[in-house]
């Protein structure tokens, strides 16, 4: 696959830095998203970078989910959680105490695919859980290797995704989500490597004590996948 192929917005994106880390999270440097994403013929995986997963739930404890737009370079259409992305390499990003820096990163990013003002998701109220490990390749060229912050929050928040970003999205229940999760296959249902990783591990446990989420950290293991 070339640059030429690729949608103009989302080409756009491959410039942006994301920085890179060891498998114990220790940055190492940084580099581009496209050179991120790319597939090494050598061991076939792509860099280890740093990433989050943001999982919103409503007051009913409900978790918002989204499917991916088909201009995205990966997994393009694929259902995900609420929102996964990348902290930049830069000063207010990559600042480590308590993950603020991954926090301001997912609420840019939750106001950029979704239109979720950030006062509707303050820092104070996303709670980082944990971190995992995971490499899913895409094809044969693009695909993902990242150390992913697990991020919480519980909030009513007033919805304007971006098209070129999000094309669906819908609130589920622990059961739907069990369900959507076991049936994807028979559905054909395509469900982000991430997300199945996550919802076959850890999720409903974590999703289990929502109302006391401090029993979840594990900020000292990093879980691999």
């Amino acid at each position: 696959m070339t640059t030429t192929k690729i949608n103009e917005v989302q080409e756009s994106y491959l410039k942006e830095s994301c920085i890179l880390v060891d498998k114990d999270d220790n940055v190492i440097g940084a580099e581009s998203k496209k050179n991120c994403h790319l597939i090494d013929k050598t061991d076939n995986k792509c860099l280890l970078h740093r990433a989050f997963s943001v999982f919103l739930f409503n007051q009913s404890g409900e978790l918002l989910i989204q499917q991916r737009s088909d201009a995205k370079i990966t997994f393009p259409g694929y259902w995900a959680n609420t929102c996964c992305s990348h902290p930049l390499s830069n000063p207010g990003e990559l600042e480590a105490e308590g993950a603020i820096g991954v926090k301001r990163a997912a609420q840019r990013k939750l106001k950029h695919e979704l239109g979720i003002e950030p006062q509707q998701v303050p820092l104070d109220d996303i709670h980082y859980i944990t971190r995992v490990h995971y490499s899913a390749p895409y094809d044969k060229t693009w695909g993902e290797h990242e150390i992913d912050y697990i991020l919480f929050t519980q909030k009513e928040v007033d919805l304007c995704p971006e098209p070129n970003e999000v094309q669906n999205y819908k609130y589920v229940s622990q059961e739907h989500m069990k369900e959507f999760v076991a049936n994807a296959d028979a559905t054909n249902t395509k469900i982000s490597p991430w997300l199945q990783l996550i919802a076959k591990s850890h999720l409903f446990e974590w999703w289990k004590n929502l109302n006391n989420l401090k029993s979840n950290f594990n900020h000292e293991t990093i879980l691999r996948l």
